[in-house]
C-alpha cells in the first residue's frame, strides 16, 4: 500500500453530500494526498473550485469495472457517495475487495450490503481490503452509540447492557435525495422477490451466516407507549438498516453482550394525549409513503416529488440543522445506564459527509494488524478512534447523560 498515488479518493465528489465532503476536507486540512473522483469532469472542476482545492481530478464511470478497478489501484482508500449503492456500487466493490484498498460509503440498503459481503468478503480476507458499509447517519450514530454505551457499562457497573433502546430523542433536517432514492429502489427489489422480503425482515441479516439467529427482537412498528423514554414513540424509518447493522457488530465481536442481546430504535414524539397523536400521525404518514411506494404508478408519482438524488438544502439549511438521539440501556443486573449522540449538521447532508470523510480518513490510522481485511462494521473496524475523530472533526458528541 506504501507505494499508492493516493491516501483517498473522494469517488462521487459531484454529488451533493460529495461536494460537501469535499469542502470538509479542504477546511479541515489534514495533511494526506487525495483526489476527487466522478464521472463528468467538468462538474469535477467545478467542485475543486468551490471547495478552494487543487487536487487531482479522475474521471471514472461506476458502471465501468475497469475504470473502477484502476481508480482503486491508485490509492489507500475510497470514499464512494455514488448511490443508490445498488444499482451503482457495486463494481467498485468488487475492485478495491480484489485489490487490497480500503473502502467507505453512506450505504443503507441491507440487501445489497448482504450482497457485497456474501460475494467478495473472501476476496477482502486475501487481498487485505477492510470494507465498512453505512459511514453516514446510516448508521454510525446507532452502532458506534452502542458502541459507547456498552463501554460506559462496563466502566460503572461490570457488565455490559443487554438491552438497548435507541430513542430519537430531536432532530432537524430533511432527508436526503439518495437515501429516498435507495428506499424506493429496495421496495421495487423486494416486491417481486420473496426470499428478499424474507432477508429484510430478518433483524440478523447481516450477521454472519453461524450467527444468523437469537432471541426475537422488539420492533417500534406502530405508535405506541415507551417504557424507556417513559414517552409515546413512532416507527424510525432507519431502524430497518441501524437494527441489522449494530446486530453484525455485536456478531462480529464474538456477542459480548450476551446470547439474549435486545436492540430497537424508535422515535420520541411527546407525553400525553398530544404524543399518542402525533405518534399516531408520523406512524399514518410512513404508512402512506410505504403504501405508494409499493405500487408502480404511485411510485413514480413519489420520484417527481421527493427530492432528487444530487439535490439537498442551502448550506443555512444545513448549519440549523441537528439531531440528538438518547440511548437507554439495561443490564442484566437491572442497572440502567442512559447515554445520548448529538450531531451539529442535519443529518442526511451536513453530519453524514462528515461522517464519512472521518471515516476514510480512521483508516489512514488504522493498523492492519489490530483489523485486517474484510467486511466490519463502523464500531467492529473504528470503535473509540473514529469517535474521537468525530468529536474532534465532525461536530458529533458521545456523553453519559
Amino acid at each position: 500500500m506504501s507505494d499508492r498515488e493516493f491516501d483517498l479518493i473522494v469517488f462521487g465528489a459531484t454529488s451533493f453530500v460529495g461536494q460537501i465532503l469535499t469542502k470538509h476536507l479542504a477546511e479541515r486540512g489534514s495533511a494526506v494526498s487525495w483526489a476527487i473522483a466522478g464521472r463528468n469532469a467538468d462538474k469535477l472542476a467545478s467542485v475543486a473550485d468551490e471547495a478552494g482545492v487543487d487536487v487531482p481530478q479522475i474521471v471514472a464511470d461506476a458502471a465501468d469495472a475497469d475504470a473502477m478497478r484502476s481508480l482503486a489501484e491508485r490509492t489507500k482508500v475510497v470514499a464512494s457517495t455514488v448511490g443508490p449503492y445498488a444499482l451503482y456500487g457495486s463494481p467498485l466493490v468488487e475492485a478495491v475487495a480484489a485489490v487490497g484498498t480500503d473502502y467507505c460509503d453512506l450505504t443503507g440498503e441491507p440487501q445489497w450490503m448482504r450482497r457485497m459481503i456474501d460475494e467478495h468478503h473472501d476476496a477482502a480476507v486475501a487481498s487485505g481490503a477492510r470494507v465498512v458499509h453505512a459511514c453516514g447517519f446510516d448508521s454510525i450514530p446507532s452502532d458506534l452509540g452502542v458502541w459507547f454505551t456498552q463501554q460506559r457499562a462496563q466502566e460503572q457497573f461490570g457488565e455490559p447492557c443487554t438491552s438497548i433502546a435507541l430513542r430519537v430523542k430531536a432532530m432537524k433536517g430533511g432527508a436526503s435525495g439518495g437515501t429516498i432514492a435507495s428506499g424506493l429502489n429496495l421496495i421495487e427489489e423486494a416486491r417481486g422477490d420473496a426470499e428478499l422480503r424474507t432477508l429484510l425482515a430478518d433483524p440478523y441479516a447481516l450477521a454472519p451466516a453461524d450467527l444468523r439467529n437469537g432471541p426475537r427482537q422488539p420492533n417500534v412498528g406502530r405508535p405506541q407507549r415507551d417504557e424507556a423514554s417513559g414517552q409515546w414513540v413512532a416507527p424510525f424509518i432507519m431502524a430497518a438498516t441501524n437494527t441489522r447493522v449494530v446486530q453484525r457488530s455485536h456478531a462480529l465481536l464474538g456477542r459480548p453482550w450476551g446470547p439474549d442481546f435486545l436492540y430497537d430504535e424508535a422515535m420520541m414524539v411527546g407525553g400525553g394525549v398530544g404524543g399518542a397523536v402525533k405518534a399516531s400521525m408520523v406512524a399514518g404518514g410512513m404508512g402512506a409513503f410505504a403504501g405508494m411506494a409499493a405500487f408502480g404508478p404511485t411510485r413514480s408519482l413519489l420520484r417527481k416529488v421527493v427530492p432528487e438524488p444530487g439535490e439537498g438544502p442551502s448550506p443555512e439549511a444545513q448549519e440549523a440543522g441537528f439531531f440528538d438521539l438518547r440511548l437507554y440501556g439495561r443490564t442484566a443486573g437491572g442497572d440502567e445506564i442512559v447515554t445520548k449522540v448529538t450531531g451539529d449538521r442535519d443529518p442526511g447532508y451536513g453530519s453524514t459527509a462528515k461522517m464519512l470523510a472521518e471515516s476514510a480518513l480512521a483508516f489512514l490510522d488504522l493498523s492492519h494488524t489490530d483489523v485486517g481485511g474484510g467486511f466490519w462494521t463502523p464500531a467492529t473496524a473504528f470503535g473509540d478512534l473514529l469517535i474521537e475523530r468525530l468529536e474532534a472533526e465532525a461536530g458529533l458528541t458521545f456523553d453519559v447523560v
